[in-house]
């Protein structure tokens, strides 16, 4: 039988007014994958952040019980000395320092005055060898990119001596490939006797890995699923998740009525803004019409997001140059001002730096990109900021307390409803989704699937970049792909698959 490593007892996590974790039960063995599953703000990472100490002894109620002791961790630093290691979805990497410096920031190698540069880089090297990093643990976190940043946090967990690795959604800001070398990577720790603990809302992953399975829903343990004796597929990952069998994943739009051009984009070029000789939107031409969803995918790094922030008021890039036509009239958008009063929005990829402000509450995220709506001889009327913010609380079916509560405490899918709600307020014609659902769970997805269907069925335009073919071919009218900053081919939503798209991908790589 094998050897329970870790047991969480009837943890119970409460903020004020809400019961985050409510008598939560978690059981790892030695060994094991065990994925964490549920919907934004089911309570997952407040579990591991108890866990790991982030939540110190005595702010919850409960036992931790690892490796066979009751473990009472004041700071992340105790759970470090007994190899509990957690990496959060947002990567704690400081850009301007090397791999190595990053590896073993707090942790260094040497004399307390005086670090060994010898040995923390040769050590270094070395665990990126492990992981299988090919670069030099000299070169700094800026010049590589996001899917490396990964596996240098791995690297920096295994120079901790990580017995239990914890990830919170690693595959979240990866390409396909990228993501099936984390997961490969995490077979390979397991078989050399690593446990992990994930927590991902790709379903896919989970299944492919994952020994067990814990599904946790409104803050309480519902179920473990176990490899051995449960049938694990997608359906019933999600069945546990919501409570409820969700028969389709995208829901059909209804009463469709596609109407004349909206937006037209022709000839359009971007330059890099610090390596301005490197062109990284080149000669694009598209347009989308009123009422029609467009997708625009394709791998990352080929421009998608560039493009999108480049158009909306030259908030990307330099030299910008291209046609823009808006309702058929050609406008320049300088800034972002412009792009708004012009009936153009733009919804982030990266919500939490560029799209909310965290410390500030939900009613001033709501309102901010359109307060002349709310003021008078630019005097903000609260009471209207109020009304507004709870209007589309409703609209929206953002789970909050309050209006008056800070975005920085609400869960991933209400955070992005939250900045869809900003956009929506602005009343644009014309609405640019960028990862509109990454990092969050099946059951939100679907709810902002819903808005966008119903932007839509208003005669709002919908351009909706996403990593997710699925969830492209799910949602849009009409494709484009890109690759390498370029329109690489157009596909109606009738005739488009997976290998189409990414056959158009593969042939401009070819220069066909």
């Amino acid at each position: 039988m094998a050897k329970i490593l870790l047991e969480m007892k009837d943890i119970t996590k409460t903020f004020p007014g809400v019961k985050a974790l409510d008598h939560v039960n978690l059981q790892v063995e030695e060994g094991e994958i065990h994925a964490l599953v549920g919907e934004n703000g089911a309570g997952k990472s407040t579990l591991m952040n108890v866990l790991s100490g982030i939540y110190p002894y005595g702010s919850y109620e409960g036992d931790i019980i690892y490796n066979g002791e009751i473990c009472k961790f004041n700071h992340i630093g105790d759970s470090e000395e007994k190899g509990i290691v957690i990496i959060h979805q947002e990567l704690a990497l400081v850009p301007y320092m090397t791999i190595a410096e990053n590896m073993y920031l707090g942790n260094e190698k040497g004399k307390k005055y005086a670090i060994n540069w010898n040995e923390t880089y040769g050590e270094a090297d070395r665990y990126l060898k492990t992981v299988g990093l090919l670069e030099s643990s000299q070169t700094r976190i800026k010049d590589i990119g996001v899917g490396k940043q990964q596996l240098v946090e791995i690297a920096k967990a295994l120079a901790k001596r990580a017995r239990l690795l914890i990830l919170d959604e690693p595959t979240a800001s990866l390409n396909e490939d990228d993501s099936k070398a984390l997961l490969e990577l995490l077979l390979k720790f397991k078989k050399e006797g690593m446990t992990s603990i994930i927590i991902s809302h790709k379903l896919n992953e989970i299944a492919y890995v994952a020994d067990k399975i814990t599904v946790v829903r409104d803050g309480s343990t519902i179920e473990t699923l176990d490899r051995k004796t449960d049938k694990i597929t997608e359906d019933r990952i999600i069945k546990g998740m919501v409570g409820r069998e969700l028969v389709d994943r995208f829901p059909k739009r209804e009463n469709v009525t596609i109407g004349e051009k909206a937006m037209e984009v022709d000839h359009w070029n971007a330059y890099h803004p610090l390596y301005m000789e490197r062109k990284v939107v080149n000669d694009v031409s598209f347009y989308i019409k009123k009422g029609e969803v467009v997708g625009i995918c394709g791998l990352m790094g080929a421009g998608r997001t560039e493009l999108a922030m480049s158009i909306f008021g030259k908030s990307y890039g330099t030299n910008v140059s291209g046609t823009l036509k808006i309702h058929g009239k050609e406008v320049t958008l300088h800034t972002v001002r412009d792009a708004i009063r012009h009936k153009l929005a733009y919804v982030t990829e990266d919500r939490k730096s560029n799209g909310l402000i965290l410390e500030m509450p939900i009613k001033t995220n709501t309102t901010i990109a359109n307060l002349q709506a709310i003021s008078s001889h630019s005097i903000i009327d609260k009471d209207k900021e109020i009304n507004i913010a709870e209007e589309y609380r409703d609209k929206l079916k953002t789970k909050c307390p309050s209006v008056e509560q800070n975005v920085g405490n609400l869960s991933g899918g209400n955070q992005q409803k939250v900045l869809l709600a900003k956009w929506m307020f602005a009343e644009p014609d014309i609405l640019i989704l960028d990862e509109p659902t990454r990092g969050i769970d099946v059951g939100a997805k679907y709810e902002i699937y819903c808005i966008i269907n119903r932007l839509a069925a208003e005669g709002k335009s919908v351009i909706m970049i996403s990593s997710e073919l699925p969830e492209v071919l799910g949602m849009s009218d009409r494709i484009y792909i890109m690759n390498e900053g370029q329109i690489a081919g157009e596909l109606d939503a009738g005739e488009a698959t997976q290998e189409k798209i990414m056959a158009c991908i593969l042939k401009s790589d070819k220069g066909e």
